[in-house]
């Protein structure tokens, strides 16, 4: 992303060029915008995986009025990643013993890779039929309101640090919006 808005962003100042591509302070300018928002923006998912149980996302989304198969979606989506990294170890560690080359100079790492995508996917695929067949066993698809056996926690504090988080955002948003806080490039 940096590269191309550093080489194809239309720009007055040249900074040097290769080949037909030139780099512009406007494009150095923007590709620097682009990559603060995009760390940002991944600081903030990262924070909030590993700061937020799965059980007690569900659990307030559906008390929220969410329907508990979006929930569920969501949760799976975030329990995903880890558990793809965890069956690709435990695949590599088993490809390793059986002699295959997972180590050492790259080409022989890239060379390990494919070897593991059929059995991770496939693991993963099952993974999910497992899931499906083990909430259709539970009615999850049946219609009508769902009562937990699980509460999460919400001490005092929390609901203080909430509110006041919430009425910041809607202070810095108005400010924002009547123009008391500057733009941002």
């Amino acid at each position: 992303m940096v590269l191309v808005s550093v080489f194809t962003r239309a720009g007055t100042t040249v900074l040097f060029a290769i080949g037909p591509f030139d780099a512009t302070l406007e494009g150095v300018d923007f590709a620097g915008q682009v990559l603060v928002r995009l760390l940002v923006l991944s600081t903030a998912i990262g924070l909030f995986g590993l700061t937020t149980d799965p059980r007690a996302l569900v659990f307030d989304l559906e008390r929220r009025g969410m329907s508990p198969k979006l929930g569920f979606a969501a949760v799976a989506t975030v329990e995903a990643v880890p558990s793809m990294i965890e069956r690709a170890n435990v695949i590599q560690a088993a490809q390793r013993a059986r002699g295959l080359d997972t180590e050492g100079r790259l080409i022989g790492r890239l060379r390990g890779i494919m070897p593991m995508v059929g059995p991770v996917l496939l693991s993963s695929l099952t993974e999910v039929e497992e899931r499906s067949l083990a909430l259709e066993v539970r009615a999850f698809g049946r219609p009508g309101r769902r009562h937990l056996l699980w509460q999460p926690g919400d001490t005092n504090t929390e609901r203080v640090v909430r509110w006041v988080l919430v009425l910041a955002f809607l202070g810095v948003t108005t400010a924002r919006v009547s123009g008391l806080l500057p733009r941002m490039p």
